[in-house]
């Protein structure tokens, strides 16, 4: 059943796509001021299940590309998140029915709740990973055969693209190149499909999701009760790790923020590895957990997730692993977003713990 999105949701929508964007996916609390003034603006946004969208509508998702770290400097506006979506109506000649998240994790859960009003379009309770993802052709639809491109592009000077590209990895990179030189952080829209595919193509009730997720973190706090405890429980995951920061190394290349974090405890030291998201996560050299399963760094105490732009010296912190969709573990999912991919030398890790069987990949330089 449709439902209405109002601004009091935003803050629990906004602290539970951070904990699925994995350490990724741009800082929340910027997503959350776009939507709550594109909210304030323009009324609220009626949200509607994946079984509710007609089998000709025609679905746009809407997202932020580049690096996180580049975006809390340089905000955006409405104007820069609606310009894609008009280009991308204009380009194709139809009318735009509906608004979908690329990906739930992060700013680009809130970002399309901000296109969505601004434009007057329903949005659909769903999204392209049930977590974040560091490259543009890193959602399920591609596995459906659902093309990135056309894909528009627009910045804050006022510049709009559109691309025409032939597979989804050719639109990562020629997007990536855009992005860098459009200062690292541009609003995209793409993946048009219609209804009845992303009905298949969709991971249903993404929003919902995100919103327990939220509220259950200041819930649990609310009650003084462990809100770590039960970010566990609703993800269906496991903690792993728990112990303070010691050091952080982190820089933007190539439209990423790339680094490591190492944690410590009088037991070991754990490293995580990120580019934009965390994927991979090792305990003296042991391999723990890898993409694509959720690594989330949690505040120990208040249970708030801290993003990889947020890892500071000192922190203590909490690490949890989580499922991601069944559908990543497809031999192909895993040949695009297993830790091969990414030039780790190792097969994917889940969140329990348990290992799955090496899978050939194509090495992360094809689409840098």
């Amino acid at each position: 059943m449709s439902w209405t999105l109002t601004a009091d949701l935003v803050p629990a929508l906004a602290r539970g796509a951070a904990v699925l964007g994995t350490g990724g996916g741009g800082d929340p609390y910027i997503g959350s001021l776009l939507a709550k003034q594109a909210l304030a603006e323009h009324g609220e946004v009626t949200v509607v299940t994946l079984d509710e969208v007609p089998d000709d509508a025609l679905v746009l998702t809407v997202a932020m590309m580049g690096a996180p770290t580049v975006m809390v400097e340089k905000l955006p506006s409405l104007d820069e998140v609606i310009a894609p979506v008009a280009a991308l109506g204009t380009y194709l000649g139809r009318p735009v029915t509906h608004i979908a998240c690329a990906e739930v994790g992060g700013v680009n859960s809130t970002i399309p709740v901000a296109a969505a009003a601004a434009l007057g379009l329903p949005l659909i309770d769903g999204d392209g990973m049930g977590r974040a993802f560091p490259e543009l052709q890193m959602v399920l639809p591609t596995l459906y055969g659902v093309t990135a491109s056309p894909l528009a592009f627009s910045d804050e000077k006022g510049n709009v693209g559109v691309l025409q590209t032939v597979d989804n990895h050719w639109t990562e990179r020629i997007a990536r190149v855009a992005c860098v030189e459009m200062g690292c952080s541009i609003m995209i829209s793409g993946f048009p499909m219609e209804g009845a595919v992303a009905r298949e193509a969709l991971v249903p009730g993404s929003l919902q999701h995100c919103i327990a997720i939220g509220a259950g973190i200041a819930d649990a706090r609310a009650a003084k009760e462990d809100a770590v405890g039960r970010t566990v429980e609703l993800l269906g995951g496991r903690e792993f790790f728990a112990g303070k920061v010691v050091d952080v190394h982190r820089g933007t290349t190539s439209g990423f923020a790339r680094g490591t974090a190492r944690i410590e405890n009088p037991s070991c030291t754990l490293t995580l590895s990120f580019q934009n998201e965390h994927l991979i996560a090792e305990a003296d050299g042991e391999v723990l957990v890898t993409t694509p399963d959720l690594i989330i760094v949690l505040d120990h105490d208040s249970g708030e997730p801290i993003t990889t732009e947020g890892l500071r010296y000192g922190q203590r912190v909490r690490v949890v692993a989580a499922p991601s969709d069944p559908r990543w573990h497809s031999a192909d999912a895993l040949a695009m977003v297993g830790p091969g991919y990414f030039g780790y030398d190792v097969p994917s890790h889940r969140f329990d713990g348990t290992q799955e069987a090496a899978v050939a990949a194509e090495p992360a330089e094809a689409t840098a």
